[in-house]
């Protein structure tokens, strides 16, 4: 072939190849139209689609009455575009504008922006306000980024601290009851569909997907902010005054385990946590444990009652004030020679107390122990409980019965004091401890509610009763007459301990403590405190003495009818004319309390204690019901020997307290539904009382 003929042929070669490129690059179009069209349609969606997320707003907690404890607030993240045209040129004043702001250096600003990871995002501020952001944008700087976010405020700063606990950054909780109930306050966040072209920019998209956010539900405590801020206040001042070391403080309403307030001292402030050392964060209160000293004699005493190993009135020999039992010897701080079981508790004798627990068997005394919660969780809903330490039988060295007698080798914490001395109040039951009472949504409506409910009988309700005159003693005569209120009945029990340090009893550190209840013929109040290692005194009468008697003279105006039974008769509201009120057959102690609630002053049988009359039944009464006298006059009541019949009584209108009370006193429990007086009950007037009585409130 001629040499023209050969480039000819490769030339239409070549011409041929490049026509059907084209060809070949549109069939293959063809089959992906065709063949993968859609599927690759879907995949750009989803490159060129995105979600913003809707963040839930965290739910508030407030107290029993409704103030707001803790709330999210608006908040914005400030951010900077340093690539902006124009931000160079303003970068240096503005960090010195920020600087004032925020007091953050201005130095720290530009190291943010020098050393970013990110070359258009750089994070400088996190949650400032709102007036701070209206300051910020009216600077007009170029590059500005405002993301709204949502900060947790807690607006009464170290109030509650230890209950509330707080939250990280990123809205999680991290203690207290932002942690207990991370998930329930939290809630759900939401999200929206959005469009971002090649650059990445955001844009609207209105078809897109809206999932609306689940906002977190709000809770309501059973604290009162009052009375949680005097406690806070007492503690604080005992710890100052005795030179403690730290101080812990509870208040339960003994018969539905409701903490009414919860303190601690050193504490810190809820909204910069960060700032404190983690020795202040500690609730103390459920993660100490302490050995309780004379408190726990208590479980000594009801052991010894229960068990007919000893009467109140039996005489016990404490000697000279020592005594040597199974190689141990024990010591009172004054001689008391030979004194009464009564008196031995009164005056907290060690070696009375001791004398009497060895007659008790072994197992009986650690089941004891048991019932009444120690060794074991409360399950109160705060996180970090401790279930303390008691020892089981098996254990025992030869001296651990005489030792735990009287509070030694027992490891407690002071909600489960508090909880013990509960059972004595209420009569026997050990209640679970809670605090918080309701859960609510954005709508206010309530989602759940606590049920309140007893754990167990500890004792029987004739030993509480046998014994409480010994523990009111404690009070009025014995080693607490510092935590005396006048006019307002007080039972309770201290406790010194010495205090282990690095595995052995330091000299001279000791906690001192002080367990109590008012009034102590129908309780409203158990309150326990502790004081670690005080210098000034370190007897638990005088120094946790004092912290309990000035909270409950603080407290009183809180409790209407604790106030009443305080305030004397002349003080009681008086009225030009008033109704005298039907009271005949109801028990001696409700017809007095609805005598005075009328503006009257009950006469004749008018008990002093809620115990002298559970079963007096009034039968008559001067002037006749339902005509109207000056409240200056007396209103005369006249009641019977006792109650003999145990037929049930017509309950409806009663107080839920003043029913509870009386069902018990004849052997009856009780469950409470609902809260206030009493609308319906379950036995009807008349018949024979049974063993279980349910009370419908309202």
């Amino acid at each position: 072939m001629e040499p023209r003929d050969s480039i000819l042929a490769r030339m239409y070669v070549v011409l041929t190849v490049l026509a059907a490129v084209p060809l070949l690059i549109v069939a293959q179009m063809l089959r992906i139209h065709l063949a993968d069209g859609s599927q690759l349609r879907a995949k750009g969606e989803r490159q060129a689609s995105s979600f913003v997320s809707i963040p839930a707003i965290r739910g508030a907690i407030v107290d029993r009455y409704g103030r707001t404890l803790a709330v999210n607030t608006a908040r914005y993240d400030l951010a900077v575009d340093p690539t902006i045209d124009g931000f160079k040129d303003v970068e240096t004043s503005f960090f010195e504008r920020l600087s004032r702001l925020t007091g953050v250096p201005a130095a720290s600003y530009r190291r943010q922006v020098r050393q970013r990871s990110s070359p258009q995002y750089v994070l400088l501020v996190r949650a400032i306000t709102e007036r701070q952001k209206e300051n910020i944008e009216s600077w007009d700087i170029p590059g500005l980024i405002l993301n709204p976010t949502f900060a947790r405020r807690y607006n009464y700063g170290t109030a509650a601290a230890h209950i509330l606990g707080y939250v990280s950054q990123d809205g999680h909780g991290l203690a207290g009851l932002e942690l207990q109930y991370d998930d329930i306050l939290r809630g759900t966040d939401g999200r929206q569909a959005v469009k971002r072209d090649r650059l990445g920019r955001i844009k609207a998209y209105v078809e897109g997907q809206l999932v609306e956010p689940k906002h977190g539900e709000s809770i309501v405590l059973t604290i009162d902010l009052v009375r949680q801020t005097i406690l806070e206040e007492e503690l604080a001042r005992g710890v100052a005054e005795t030179g403690a070391k730290s101080g812990s403080a509870v208040a339960l309403d003994p018969y539905t385990g409701a903490i009414l307030a919860l303190a601690n001292v050193p504490t810190y402030d809820a909204n910069r946590p960060a700032a404190y050392p983690a020795e202040a964060r500690r609730n103390r209160v459920i993660t100490d444990r302490l050995e309780p000293g004379s408190t726990f004699k208590l479980v000594t005493a009801i052991a010894a009652i229960e068990q007919d190993v000893v009467e109140m009135e039996d005489s016990i020999e404490t000697g000279n004030g020592w005594t040597v039992l199974q190689g141990r010897t024990l010591r009172d701080t004054h001689a008391h020679g030979k004194i009464p079981f009564r008196e031995v508790v009164a005056v907290s004798s060690n070696v009375g107390t001791a004398k009497v627990a060895t007659r008790l068997d072994r197992g009986t005394f650690y089941q004891y122990a048991r019932n009444l919660g120690f060794g074991q969780p409360t399950w109160v809903d705060l996180p970090g409980e401790v279930p303390g330490r008691l020892k089981k039988p098996s254990e025992w060295s030869g001296t651990s019965l005489t030792s735990m007698s009287i509070g030694y080798e027992v490891e407690v914490t002071p909600l489960q004091l508090a909880t013990a001395y509960a059972a004595l109040a209420n009569g026997g039951l050990l209640v679970r401890p809670y605090i918080v009472a309701e859960r609510r949504d954005v709508t206010n409506r309530v989602t759940w509610s606590v049920r309140q409910d007893s754990i167990r009988r500890a004792f029987d309700a004739r030993t509480a009763r046998e014994i409480l005159p010994a523990f009111m003693d404690v009070v009025d005569d014995g080693t607490a007459t510092l935590a005396r209120v006048q006019g307002l009945p007080i039972a309770g029990k201290t406790g010194t301990a010495r205090k282990v340090v690095n595995g052995a009893y330091a000299p001279g550190a000791y906690r001192a403590s002080f367990v109590g209840f008012f009034p102590a013929d129908d309780p409203e109040v158990v309150l326990a405190v502790v004081l670690d290692e005080p210098k000034t005194v370190r007897y638990g009468g005088s120094a946790a003495g004092p912290v309990f008697r000035r909270t409950a003279e603080r407290w009183i105006p809180t409790f209407p009818e604790i106030a009443e039974l305080v305030a004397p008769p002349d003080t009681l509201p008086s009225k030009p004319t008033a109704v005298v009120p039907e009271v005949d057959g109801l028990p001696s102690w409700v017809a007095a309390r609805r005598v005075r609630a009328s503006g009257f002053r009950p006469t004749g049988v008018v008990p002093k204690t809620v115990d002298a009359s559970l079963t007096r039944i009034v039968v008559d009464q001067d002037p006749t019901p339902g005509s109207r006298r000056s409240p200056a006059l007396p209103v005369r009541l006249v009641a019977s020997g006792s109650d003999s019949t145990n037929q049930m009584l017509d309950l409806r209108g009663w107080s839920a307290r003043d029913a509870v009370l009386w069902l018990r006193a004849h052997q009856a429990d009780v469950r409470l539904e609902g809260s206030g007086v009493v609308a319906s009950q379950s036995a009807k007037p008349g018949e024979p009382i049974p063993d279980i009585v349910v009370l419908k409130c309202q």
